[in-house]
């Protein structure tokens, strides 16, 4: 299989603990492509038995192509934990090396990854590292824009994609942060937010769609 085809079946995979509709225009944006170069991955990937594809837009993986995606997930995240971790990679910076990796890595290698990191449960960016989760997974989390004003919520994962984490990054914000929602902007959709230190932000409308959270 082609490393192309790999990165769309685990953007896929990872879609589907997004609680969003797994759409051409979601695979687009997160992947940083164009829809047409989509519809004619998806078209190949279901003619290999890989994902369903209906003309409703639903898209499915089927035991095949789940099989294949979270051992492609596991291998990546794996890889990002040793980036940031042991090379000191920034988050933001760990998604493409560790694709690069990937692809060129056998079970072995990554079993033998897998012990010397000591079975991490959670990759640079939150997400369940399948195998590792200890009866978690990403399913387990709430997307921001989901929780209603005047609740404590913890950061747990956001989305890997690289526009966003430059975002991210410039709300001073980080995983495992606590913040409390105060306030959906009807406007604009945007959210305000406050720090445990007691400052105040407001993050953008598409933005709260690609951190997830858990109640506290």
């Amino acid at each position: 299989m082609s490393p192309n085809k790999e990165n769309y079946l685990k953007t896929i995979y990872e879609l589907n603990y997004d609680f969003t509709k797994i759409t051409n225009k979601r695979i687009s944006e997160i992947m940083n492509v164009s829809a047409p170069s989509v519809t004619e991955m998806l078209n190949a990937l279901s003619g290999e038995g890989y994902l369903t594809h209906s003309p409703y837009n639903k898209i499915v993986l089927t035991p095949k192509g789940n099989k294949v995606s979270e051992k492609l997930v596991k291998t990546h995240r794996l890889w990002e934990v040793f980036l940031n971790k042991c090379l000191k990679y920034p988050v933001d910076n760990v998604h493409h090396n560790a694709d690069a990796l990937e692809h060129s890595s056998d079970d072995d290698l990554i079993e033998h990854l897998n012990d010397f990191l000591g079975h991490p449960q959670r990759c640079p960016h939150g997400g369940i590292i399948p195998g590792n989760g200890q009866g978690e997974t990403d399913a387990d989390d709430k997307l921001l824009s989901m929780i209603p004003d005047n609740t404590k919520v913890q950061i747990v994962r956001v989305s890997d994609n690289y526009d966003f984490l430059q975002y991210f990054g410039s709300l001073n914000l980080e995983i495992d942060d606590t913040i409390t929602v105060l306030k959906h902007e009807k406007f604009d959709n945007s959210l305000v937010v406050e720090k445990d230190d007691g400052s105040k932000l407001t993050i953008g409308a598409k933005a709260i769609d690609y951190i997830f959270v858990e109640l506290r």
